[in-house]
C-alpha cells in the first residue's frame, strides 16, 4: 500500500517542479539532477524521482537512463508544432464556446480582460514577480474565452497545449525586451480586445481569425527569442 506521506511529498515535488519548468525558472536542456533538487525543495529522493517520472509523461521532462534528466528541449520545430496545433484546437473551443456561452460566461470574459488590461508587461525577462501576475491574468483570459466550450477533451487538450505555450515564456519576454527599444511594439491588449469583442458579438469567422493571429504573432516572437538565444549561445562559445 502507498505511504499517504510519501504520495503528498511526491504531489508537492511534482507542483513545484512543474511550476519552476513551466515560468522558466527551470530552463529547457538543464540538467535535473535528484540530489540538487532535494537540497533546493527538501523533500526526499524518491519523491522527486517520482515527480520526474511523472513529468517525462507530460513530455516537460527527458529522462536518460545514461545522463539522467533534462528539462525538455525547447526547439523552433517543436514551437512551429505546438502553436499550429493550439490554434487549431483553440478554434474548435472558440467555436463552442461562442455557440453555448451563456451571459455568465460573457460577464466572465469582461472581468478577465479587466483585470488584464490592468495587469502591466513585465519591464524585462528577470522581472519575475511581474511576469508570474501578467501570465496568470493572460492564461484567465484565455481559459474565459473557451471556458464554455461543451466538448470537454478540447478543454483538456487545450489545458495541455496551453501549458506547453507558457514554456517559452521567458523566449517571449527576452523579444519584449528588445521591441521595447524599438519605435513600433505589438500592442497586446488591443489585440485582446478585439478577440473579446468578436466573441461577444458571436461573429465566429472574425474571433477565429484574430485568435488565429494573436497565436501566429506570439509564435514570431517566441521564434525570435529563441534564435537570439541560439545565437548568444553560439557567440559564447565561439568566444571560448
Amino acid at each position: 500500500m502507498e505511504n499517504p506521506e510519501t504520495s503528498s511529498l511526491a504531489e508537492r515535488a511534482y507542483q513545484r517542479l512543474r511550476s519552476e519548468i513551466l515560468h522558466g525558472d527551470l530552463m529547457p536542456g538543464e540538467r535535473l539532477r535528484p540530489a540538487d533538487l532535494n537540497g533546493k525543495f527538501q523533500l526526499g529522493l524518491t519523491p522527486i524521482r517520482e515527480a520526474l517520472m511523472r513529468l517525462s509523461s507530460e513530455n516537460l521532462v527527458a529522462l536518460d537512463t545514461h545522463r539522467g534528466s533534462r528539462v525538455s528541449q525547447a526547439s523552433l520545430s517543436e514551437l512551429s508544432d505546438l502553436m499550429a496545433t493550439r490554434r487549431s484546437i483553440e478554434s474548435l473551443c472558440l467555436a463552442s464556446a461562442m455557440q453555448h456561452g451563456s451571459p455568465a460566461w460573457e460577464a466572465d470574459i469582461v472581468a478577465a480582460m479587466h483585470l488584464l488590461s490592468r495587469t502591466p508587461l513585465p519591464r524585462s525577462q528577470d522581472d519575475r514577480e511581474a511576469a508570474t501576475l501578467w501570465e496568470s491574468r493572460h492564461r484567465q483570459f484565455h481559459h474565459a474565452l473557451v471556458s464554455a466550450c461543451q466538448e470537454k477533451w478540447l478543454l483538456w487538450f487545450w489545458n495541455i497545449l496551453t501549458d506547453h505555450s507558457e514554456r517559452y515564456r521567458k523566449f517571449r519576454l527576452m523579444q519584449r525586451a528588445t521591441r521595447a527599444k524599438q519605435s513600433k511594439a505589438r500592442d497586446i491588449e488591443a489585440e485582446h480586445h478585439a478577440i473579446m469583442q468578436a466573441v461577444l458579438g458571436r461573429d465566429h469567422s472574425r474571433a477565429i481569425e484574430l485568435m488565429h493571429a494573436h497565436l501566429s504573432a506570439t509564435e514570431q516572437s517566441v521564434a525570435e527569442g529563441l534564435r537570439a538565444r541560439a545565437s548568444s549561445t553560439s557567440n559564447r562559445q565561439g568566444a571560448s
